[in-house]
């Protein structure tokens, strides 16, 4: 009793120290932005015809209930760790907004040494709230909650940069975030779960088998992710004329994905049935090869070939790759998001980099320069702006692989690796007790927390 009290205390005491921190920086720079339109064509996410605050709600609103349950229901995975992986989720995300608001708005809000904060701003922070627990995902029950709120410490400002990069210096298009949501974020976290890999303590059985409350965690979050994604993708678009294209092309993607998993299951699987975690996938899939392409893709066809594409390349690596990634690569995949994030928001990249050097103004018309701006003005050819995107994916890859490698090795110290019985006991701050009111079998069962 008195170590779980002291593991619930260690937990305290950095939430307490982490918000005084935001609080402080909070009062010193942040202010709300009375004039949005005068900021707004700095932002990663500006719409130039939505200046109120107030107008911009409803994409904030959508962008944050995906975040909240598409991705938070993502997260309760593990067995009698359903609960307690929401509420995980729940605390990344509530940390994650602010520290996100200050990280970003050093590079796109700020102006007279204050941050100016709108909807618009709270929409990139969710952006950035989606990378963080993807990343997470990768290391789900190896880590305990005082690790989680430090990688996700770590992993804002790098996230913020790699964002900042490719936006301003490179002029790379990536309104749904292909590159810098599911990309970074699959590959910092799976960077993470390579270096905290200890060969002996990762040989113990893991809890990835899935109950019925988890089924249901699965059910809520698809069925949020369909509702809300489509509004996501399209809320980074630059004009009200740009959103039919994000909106529909994601919907079609999602649909071929979806169908695609069904087919292609029983082939891959000779045991086993379909469960809804894997229709969870497909949706994360689709939407990850749309983030780039969503507003590239000017026929419905093209939406449904990447979306099947997805859905077969997810599959093909959840049932060849990850036992692969597991013991020859020493990398742990909890969620599975190489498989959903990963290499679908590859494959996304290599079609946004094929849509680009086609982009043409008899294609796009008025909406070249939306999309392809410096294509439209002449700076770029369309085989230069190719060359930029696809540069986009090695700078991404390059800053997800030395920022995870870095946050690894802080999170595998001394102070912070506990041993595993510590480790198990840290994580029940966040975890719910069985169905009895007790919890004596936690010890022997769920011995998931090793780092």
């Amino acid at each position: 009793m008195a170590e779980r009290a002291a593991a619930r205390l260690h937990l305290s005491g950095l939430c307490f120290f982490l918000q005084l921190l935001t609080i402080v920086l909070f009062a010193t720079f942040v202010r709300y932005n009375p004039e949005s339109s005068k900021l707004c064509s700095t932002e990663p996410s500006c719409n130039q015809k939505d200046p109120s605050p107030t107008l911009g709600y409803p994409r904030f609103r959508d962008a944050h209930l995906r975040a909240l349950l598409g991705f938070g229901f993502l997260l309760a995975f593990l067995s009698r760790y359903g609960v307690g992986s929401v509420a995980g989720s729940l605390l990344i995300v509530a940390f994650t907004i602010q520290w996100a608001i200050l990280a970003q708005g050093l590079f796109y809000f700020s102006q007279n040494s204050k941050i100016y904060v709108s909807t618009q701003s709270m929409v990139s922070a969710d952006f950035c709230t989606a990378a963080i627990l993807i990343s997470i995902g990768a290391v789900l029950g190896r880590v305990n909650p005082i690790q989680m709120l430090l990688m996700a410490l770590l992993e804002v400002p790098l996230f913020a940069c790699n964002e900042y990069i490719l936006r301003s210096f490179l002029m790379v298009s990536d309104s749904g975030g292909s590159l810098t949501i599911h990309t970074f974020g699959a590959y910092f976290g799976l960077m993470v779960s390579r270096v905290l890999h200890r060969p002996h303590k990762d040989k113990k059985k893991e809890q990835q088998d899935v109950g019925h409350q988890p089924d249901v965690f699965a059910v809520v979050g698809t069925i949020c992710l369909w509702i809300f994604w489509p509004s996501f993708a399209s809320a980074t678009t630059t004009q009200d004329s740009a959103e039919p294209w994000a909106v529909l092309n994601l919907y079609f993607s999602l649909a071929a994905s979806t169908l695609a998993t069904v087919i292609l299951w029983p082939i891959l699987y000779e045991e086993g049935t379909l469960q809804v975690a894997q229709l969870q996938d497909a949706t994360l899939a689709s939407a990850a090869v749309m983030g780039m392409a969503g507003e590239m893709l000017s026929t419905p066809f093209g939406a449904l070939t990447a979306g099947f594409l997805a859905s077969q390349l997810s599959l093909l690596s959840s049932r060849f790759l990850s036992p692969i990634l597991r013991s020859r690569l020493k990398t742990e995949d909890t969620c599975g998001v190489h498989n959903v994030h990963g290499l679908p928001g590859i494959l996304g990249t290599f079609l946004g980099t094929l849509l680009a050097s086609l982009a043409t103004a008899d294609v796009f018309g008025d909406r070249l320069e939306l999309v392809f701006p410096l294509v439209a003005d002449g700076s770029r050819t369309t085989a230069e702006q190719a060359q930029w995107q696809l540069l986009g994916l090695v700078v991404t890859l390059l800053l997800a692989a030395f920022g995870g490698g870095i946050t690894g090795a802080l999170l595998r110290t001394k102070m912070l690796r506990t041993p595993p019985e510590k480790n198990e006991i840290e994580s029940k701050a966040l975890r719910e007790v069985d169905e009895d009111g007790c919890d004596h079998q936690a010890g022997r069962e769920e011995r998931g927390t090793i780092v």
